[in-house]
């Protein structure tokens, strides 16, 4: 005898009922998934793709890619863990494109400056609780880590972004990543370890904790 399935989150039936509503030919229903679920996938890519002018297109091939094969989900997954599963490929596939042709635009460049700029955009902003060597101590922090992000293997910083960042589970990150869940726990400790490593003088030098 088979066991009676779990009832689904309250989410997660109310995505089963849009994608079921959208397969039938409603579109308004996929229209509503792509307005709840816009933002984070966009966020997503954005972590993985550092020029901000390729996330609004990455994001709608996600979505266009998603609506072809809405036919193919059976609520086996949550409906957001398998959209992420479709956006991860996507960028991936832009950040193969562009390593064809690398073409750095004006997005990219004002969001190196930015980032440069980030420190002296945050001095004008100290509340009356901070001084400028604890506002400086958190932006070295933070830039290390950032940077120990971007230098990390592709597939460590998606595993470790989805886990810290988006708050997946481990079953959820596996089946967006589409690998067993024993090796999305090996990526997120070798990200962890990685960034541990970049930040740790910084942390050591102000008696600070493990990241």
């Amino acid at each position: 005898m088979t066991e009676p399935s779990r009832p689904l989150p309250p989410s997660a039936e109310s995505d089963l009922r849009l994608v079921e509503r959208a397969v039938a030919g409603d579109a308004r229903a996929y229209e509503l998934l792509v307005i709840k679920y816009q933002r984070r996938v966009e966020r997503l890519i954005g972590r993985m793709v550092r020029d901000t002018d390729l996330v609004a297109d990455i994001a709608q091939e996600t979505f266009l890619r998603a609506w072809r094969a809405l036919h193919q989900f059976r609520g086996d997954a949550q409906f957001y863990t398998w959209l992420y599963r479709i956006a991860v490929n996507s960028a991936k596939k832009a950040l193969v494109d562009l390593r064809r042709d690398p073409v750095i635009t004006e997005s990219a460049l004002r969001k190196a400056q930015e980032d440069g700029e980030e420190t002296s955009l945050l001095d004008r902003e100290l509340s009356s609780d901070e001084t400028p060597e604890t506002v400086l101590a958190a932006q070295e922090i933070a830039a290390a880590v950032n940077a120990a992000m971007q230098a990390l293997p592709e597939e460590l910083r998606q595993a470790v972004t989805l886990r810290e960042i988006e708050g997946l589970s481990y079953e959820e990150i596996a089946t967006a990543m589409d690998c067993p869940i024993g090796t999305v726990r090996s990526r997120i400790f070798r990200a962890r370890e990685a960034i541990s490593a970049r930040i740790k003088p910084l942390l050591e030098r102000r008696g600070g904790k493990r990241w």
